[in-house]
């Protein structure tokens, strides 16, 4: 898989988005909250270097096995967190490529919480 974001040889960081720094992702919420609820000083850091990993590389067993041993979880907890967020990519990428489809979403939200 090629790796996507600033490389160690990269000086330039071809195809950095700044904006990994900080995006919000449903991965990055579920563990920053694991990682605090173990009292890891330093989850917010973690967090932010992890959630674009997750999405634009993905993990390791070994990388699991380390995220799961911090946050106090299980490897499948970790796995799972990750695939519901890939999914959550893939909706936000189907959007984009189809604007329309936004304001069908939102109708389908609407009806959804009024059933």
């Amino acid at each position: 898989m090629p790796h996507i974001g600033p490389g160690f040889d990269d000086p330039e960081y071809d195809n950095y988005d700044p904006a990994w720094k900080d995006q919000d992702t449903p991965f990055r919420r579920w563990l920053h909250e694991k990682l605090t609820a173990a009292g890891i000083s330093y989850a917010h850091d973690m967090a932010a270097a992890s959630a674009p990993a997750n999405r634009y590389n993905g993990f390791s067993e070994l990388e699991m096995d380390n995220i799961a041993m911090l946050a106090d979880v299980t490897v499948d907890d970790v796995r799972t967190a990750h695939k519901a967020d890939l999914a959550h990519w893939a909706r936000e990428q189907q959007l984009r490529d189809h604007p329309d489809l936004a304001v069908l979403d939102a109708d389908l939200d609407r009806i959804r919480h009024f059933s």
